[in-house]
């Protein structure tokens, strides 16, 4: 048939751009479409202090707060707007750390054997590890900017502006206070999603072919399952990468993931490190379902436009 196209082979025939390409559409896509959530999701873990109304109008030169349990109590004067609020960090991000995620996965997958029949769950997972080495190290930045935007009470108004006061305020290590515990949160979130993927994709669709409805339950799967089980490193993550914009001394001091998971068992226990479990699962669901779709749709729109110029060649 002229429509079958060995879209799958792709990881094997493909250049480094092609990949990369497809990597970026794919996460400027899932990023863009769900930040919103993502507001919500940071809101909700992060140890936020609260300046109360009261004392506002009493002491309005003195910051005087305190601290916010309730996610209800952001519900209050959350804008719809303001969720919004660094998309264009995602964006700016997104875009070259996906292009380096996918093209890093897709040789190391098959660098690893993952392409080969059957499930090779080590293989997809070591791949992943590998690429989000390199996603995150470019991602970073970009992330401590985003979160620190997404807060209700920022004040920032532009990426460039929110980049320049946090260096001048912090330094170049608060870019990257966070990056081992995000490596800690990423790698198994994102091996675990991948070969998830990788598993239930080969399950629905033993064929092989081109199907989005493989790729959108797969993907919705894969991240599901990974970000249940990664929440308690994900809420660490956001104190640290947002611990500049808190009035708590003690959480503007923590220098990494142990000081973080200290200070989160004392004051919530347990349950401290689930907050915001549901808006991050609900958020990486669709976000993952995106990803995927975008990424193999690109693989099987290359993979034709190849097929298509190698029939033409024979006939000629």
């Amino acid at each position: 048939m002229e429509d079958d196209y060995d879209y799958e082979s792709l990881g094997n025939q493909s250049t480094l751009v092609q990949n990369a390409m497809a990597g970026a559409l794919a996460g400027i896509a899932e990023h863009s479409a769900m930040y919103p959530l993502d507001s919500i999701k940071t809101r909700t873990q992060v140890i936020q202090t609260v300046r109360t109304p009261a004392l506002s109008a009493a002491l309005p030169h003195t910051s005087i707060t305190v601290q916010s349990t309730n996610p209800i109590a952001f519900k209050t004067v959350q804008s719809t707007a303001s969720l919004w609020r660094g998309v264009n960090s995602v964006v700016m991000g997104a875009g070259p750390a996906h292009a380096l995620h996918f093209a890093t996965y897709e040789a190391c997958k098959d660098a690893f054997g993952a392409n080969q029949p059957g499930h090779h769950l080590l293989a997809a997972a070591a791949a992943a590890a590998c690429a989000t080495l390199a996603h995150d190290s470019l991602m970073n930045p970009f992330d401590v900017i985003k979160q620190r935007m997404q807060l209700r009470d920022s004040t920032y108004q532009t990426v460039r502006e929110c980049a320049r006061k946090v260096y001048a305020k912090e330094g170049l290590k608060a870019f990257y206070v966070s990056l081992p515990t995000t490596f800690a949160m990423s790698v198994p979130f994102q091996s675990i999603q991948f070969a998830t993927y990788e598993y239930f994709r080969k399950v629905i669709n033993p064929s092989g072919e081109y199907d989005p409805k493989t790729h959108v339950a797969a993907g919705g799967l894969a991240g599901m399952v990974a970000s249940s089980i990664t929440t308690p490193l994900d809420v660490a993550k956001t104190l640290l990468q947002t611990r500049g914009q808190s009035h708590d001394p003690r959480i503007r001091a923590a220098m990494g993931l142990r000081d973080a998971a200290r200070i989160i068992r004392e004051r919530y226990g347990i349950r401290g490190f689930f907050r915001g479990f549901q808006p991050r699962v609900l958020t990486h669901m669709p976000s993952a379902a995106i990803s995927w779709s975008v990424y193999e749709y690109f693989k099987w729109f290359v993979a034709r436009d190849t097929t298509s110029q190698d029939k033409s060649l024979l006939h000629l």
